[in-house]
């Protein structure tokens, strides 16, 4: 029998009042209708981390690397802010390193008319950096707070469900072949 898929869903925004609780509580639900994998989620505003660069890890950093080191693959949950993404989430990539390496990442993003697209392009960068598999398919909330209704709920479920079936599967593919190629031969960059 196979092990379950771990995928950690990073929430990116750390503001208080913050869209994404709303939008990770309805990903959540769709990740966990799905076979083979189990979910965890993974909210910055639980780890912070030191503004600067450490000279050394703390235990912050080390708690939050823990965490990532047992997924299998990622899905960040971020908004688009000033055409970008939060830094927080920023911080905690460059906090870590190998806890990346060789794993899927996935996007569900929200925002305003972009949707927080701009801030998944720039993330497919930074995560090539990190030696991570970005899937093509991503998830992506135009106008964000009309997409859902007072419950959390999309008022039109259909279209997010079937992008979030696909991100999901591609994820889980890449999870299963990454931890498969990882057991094998240890990945190094």
């Amino acid at each position: 029998m196979t092990t379950p898929i771990h995928i950690a869903i990073i929430i990116a925004s750390t503001r208080s009042g913050r869209f994404a609780d709303t939008v990770v509580r309805w990903f959540s639900a769709e990740a966990d209708g799905q076979g083979g994998s189990r979910t965890e989620v993974i909210d910055l505003a639980d780890h912070p981390l030191p503004l600067a660069l450490p000279s050394q890890v703390t235990p912050e950093i080390e708690r939050l690397s823990e965490r990532l080191s047992r997924a299998d693959g990622f899905v960040v949950v971020t908004p688009e802010y000033n055409h970008s993404f939060p830094a927080p989430l920023k911080q905690a990539i460059d906090v870590t390193y190998d806890e990346w390496h060789a794993k899927p990442v996935g996007f569900v993003s929200y925002g305003g008319i972009s949707g927080g697209l701009r801030a998944v392009e720039q993330l497919r960068q930074v995560f090539a950096e990190m030696h991570a598999v970005t899937v093509r398919d991503t998830v992506s909330f135009h106008g964000a707070s009309a997409c859902f209704d007072e419950t959390g709920t999309p008022r039109d479920p259909e279209g997010p469900s079937v992008a979030a079936k696909q991100l999901l599967r591609q994820i889980t593919w890449w999870a299963h072949a990454l931890r498969d190629a990882r057991l094998r031969e240890p990945y190094a960059a």
